[in-house]
């Protein structure tokens, strides 16, 4: 690992539950101090390292300041479906490393355009870190690295409930529905529709077995550029309990289209929903598990290779997945340019700091 310096860390939407996760990762293993923003008066924090800026992304001047001052941006203020490339292009402009959790294609091929800019400014910018995207994609690499040639990935998410996220998140699912999207399938991009093709995976205990559907994630988009052999991506979600993945798949496929394009629509499915939680996240807890699977060819012979993850609570473990590739910044970490996780991270320094961190990654050969 790299030397520790203290360092200061700018941390937007820091009031949220994904950002308020990731602070509490990187003031727990690293000695950096870190500011949260948000976009109302502060309310008390709870360590002396954490400090409070009251800022909405709108405030330009605020928000080029606040930057400025910063070894490291983390952009956790969504849903990114409706953000641009601001935040991003002013950390290049101040030379500030940049890490984001956004979790939609429109959002990261906004944010891909950047990397010669990146480049130039000699900062690091690394998108889609988190639990999924992020975690998730740094156990592809781990696997795919197995092979003499990869040719298929199949990711499959679970969320137990809330999965002790906000509103956000659930605007964020429900915004996933609103449009076809394009996967790579038979080394070729072709149409699927969100929330089909429901197929039962079988996950580590305590989840068993359990329903996932095509879901349009930015690692469907990222994966086959970043490994060239790679014939099929698929990235399926799913829900605990099962019972939201009907009443998921009604809203996809019976609403009216113009409930789920609209933005009073996403709001009023993401409100209920959130309530709904409220309650079954008493029986169902609030956990995730991660499941790759990649196939192709070692020593001439088919192989199927799988790692799989679990954890009792998804924002925490979405914090974890950003947070330690913070600490690597923050401890002297660079590949100027802008990239995806599995670009960026390679799988030694993944396993340091993700068992750093107690979080256990199952693997073998099927």
């Amino acid at each position: 690992m790299f030397g520790i310096m203290t360092k200061r860390v700018l941390i937007l939407g820091g009031r949220g539950r994904i950002g308020s996760s990731v602070a509490h990762d990187i003031v727990t293993h690293t000695q950096a101090e870190v500011t949260i923003t948000g976009r109302s008066p502060a309310t008390q924090l709870n360590d002396r390292r954490l400090q409070y800026l009251e800022l909405d992304l709108a405030e330009n001047q605020k928000l080029r300041a606040a930057i400025s001052c910063s070894d490291v941006v983390i952009h956790c203020a969504g849903p990114f479906h409706y953000r641009d490339a601001k935040v991003l292009e002013l950390c290049i402009e101040h030379s500030v490393n940049y890490l984001d959790v956004s979790d939609h294609r429109s959002f990261t091929i906004k944010a891909l355009k950047y990397h010669q800019d990146a480049l130039k400014s000699g900062i690091t910018a690394i998108v889609n870190t988190g639990i999924f995207p992020g975690i998730s994609n740094s156990m592809v690499r781990h696997d795919i690295e197995k092979f003499d040639t990869a040719e298929t990935i199949h990711l499959s998410y679970l969320v137990a409930g809330s999965g002790g996220a906000g509103v956000t998140v659930m605007r964020t699912t429900f915004l996933g529905l609103q449009n076809p999207f394009h996967a790579w399938i038979d080394g070729k991009w072709q149409v699927v529709k969100p929330y089909t093709q429901r197929e039962v995976v079988n996950f580590p205990k305590p989840y068993g077995n359990n329903g996932v559907y095509w879901f349009d994630m930015p690692e469907t988009f990222t994966l086959p550029k970043a490994f060239p052999s790679i014939k099929n991506v698929i990235t399926k979600f799913g829900s605990v309990p099962d019972f939201y993945n009907h009443l998921t798949w009604i809203a996809a496929n019976i609403f009216p289209k113009s409930w789920i394009q609209s933005k009073f629509g996403v709001e009023f499915l993401a409100n209920v929903s959130h309530r709904m939680t409220d309650v079954t996240d008493r029986f169902s807890g609030i956990g995730v598990a991660v499941r790759s699977q990649v196939s192709g060819i070692k020593g001439g012979k088919n192989a199927t290779y799988c790692s799989t993850l679990v954890h009792n609570n998804t924002a925490t473990a979405a914090g974890a997945g950003t947070g330690s590739i913070a600490q690597l910044l923050l401890e002297g970490f660079s590949k100027p340019g802008v990239y995806p996780v599995e670009e960026a991270v390679t799988t030694d320094l993944f396993e340091q700091i993700i068992q750093s961190r107690g979080i256990e990654i199952i693997s073998n050969w099927q």
